[in-house]
């Protein structure tokens, strides 16, 4: 299955490319799945008969095809299933399981449970329960999964925090303890306090394997962002600069930048003539900076937003439909113990600079810090038992040196 996640600045039509994106890949015959918080028929564009239900707590509720047609004659054309994301129902969902389950522990605390009624959507449970539609759309059975993502930062952050999350529930319930069960009574007798129940393991084992599955939709080689914008404002460039040294450090890769609602070049009228050379200027330094990644132009429909039908043809054409995500994990490691004595350890992470980049080594981890971006990167096993002798930032690519340790390598080699 390609996985396609869309995102950029805010206001550009993010949520309208992805069902266009998906409206295309459906006309081409693929089986599609659309992720998104926005209601269905706002998605799809194809009026009332493409919106299925919303998706609820239980499970996602599926949007069929459209129906288009004139003079009262209705011909059915091919569209995405469509999944609301409804993070109120989910969080609920989730917690009232979750109380139910730690119901002893809470009542040993006097603790009152809450009842459904009463329950108020937290802050970030938007992208847990995203999360949770990305582990069922992993095994889906569908050739295409297009998800409309938020904007660039918060996207980034969500995109990484399958593999954060990952790390902490081994920290705080390391899988190994469950070995001691058979202790926890005489534990419990020794400090006075309950032992972690079984079910507390449970729990955090069956996290883990659903972040896990997540985990491995993002950094699969079948997995892409492309980046939607309106060139021509500072605040857009930031974005796309931001979006391209954090999707560096978490991933997956940008396949395209969709630069969206292009004037015309060459308008007497001052105000798009001003406009239109902000555009082209902006659009100018997008492809110097994105290199090898295609810069596609959509023009400015002189009326309201467009819809994902018409928009999607556009983005169905040669350069829409043969941007493709890059295979393979960019960061490799370099044998020059022969040459200079280092293994090298290179990490492309365009758009850095040296002001706003640190690096933290702690036994296996290396904490890595790149502007307002932060990954805990765990080291290849070949340098675990080296040390770390310096470090580069030259053209876009961090260079970490390291010097076999001669107390843990291996004599002769």
């Amino acid at each position: 299955m390609r996985t396609v996640f869309v995102t950029g600045t805010g206001g550009a039509g993010r949520s309208t490319v992805a069902a266009a994106l998906a409206l295309a890949g459906a006309r081409r015959g693929e089986r599609v799945l659309l992720l998104s918080d926005e209601p269905s028929e706002a998605l799809t564009g194809t009026g009332p008969a493409a919106a299925g239900p919303d998706s609820s707590g239980s499970g996602p509720a599926a949007a069929g095809p459209g129906r288009t047609g004139s003079g009262g004659a209705d011909t059915p054309v091919p569209g995405p299933t469509v999944v609301r994301v409804d993070s109120g129902t989910d969080f609920r969902h989730e917690f009232l399981t979750f109380q139910e389950r730690a119901g002893a522990a809470l009542d040993l605390l006097g603790a009152a449970p809450f009842e459904d009624g009463e329950l108020t959507e937290l802050p970030g449970s938007e992208q847990f329960a995203l999360l949770r539609a990305l582990r069922h759309a992993a095994g889906s059975g569908h050739d295409l999964l297009v998800v409309d993502l938020p904007p660039v930062r918060r996207a980034v952050a969500l995109l990484a925090l399958p593999e954060q999350l990952r790390r902490y529930l081994r920290r705080l319930l390391p899988a190994e303890r469950q070995a001691a069960r058979s202790l926890r009574p005489v534990l419990a007798q020794l400090a006075g306090v309950p032992m972690p129940a079984q079910w507390l393991y449970e729990t955090a084992a069956r996290w883990d394997e659903e972040l896990a599955a997540v985990q491995a939709l993002v950094e699969s080689p079948a997995t892409s962002v492309r980046l939607v914008a309106e060139p021509g404002s500072e605040a857009a460039d930031r974005a796309l600069r931001t979006a391209r040294l954090g999707l560096a450090l978490h991933g997956p890769a940008p396949d395209m930048v969709i630069a969206n609602r292009i004037v015309p070049v060459g308008s007497a009228d001052p105000f798009l003539g001003a406009l239109s050379g902000r555009q082209q200027g902006a659009l100018k330094g997008w492809r110097e900076e994105f290199g090898a990644v295609p810069v596609l132009e959509v023009p400015h429909a002189g009326r309201g937003p467009r819809q994902p039908g018409e928009l999607a043809e556009l983005l169905d054409g040669p350069a829409g439909s043969t941007a493709r995500a890059v295979a393979g994990n960019p960061w490799t490691v370099e044998d020059r113990r022969a040459e200079d004595g280092v293994i090298v350890w290179r990490l492309p992470l365009p758009g850095a600079s040296r002001d706003s980049l640190q690096l933290v080594r702690r036994d296996d981890e290396l904490f890595l810090t790149v502007g307002p971006f932060r990954r805990v990167l765990l080291l290849p096993s070949v340098l675990r038992r080296c040390t770390v002798s310096g470090a580069a930032l030259r053209d876009g690519e961090l260079r970490i040196r390291f010097e076999p340790d001669p107390g843990l390598w291996p004599r002769g080699r």
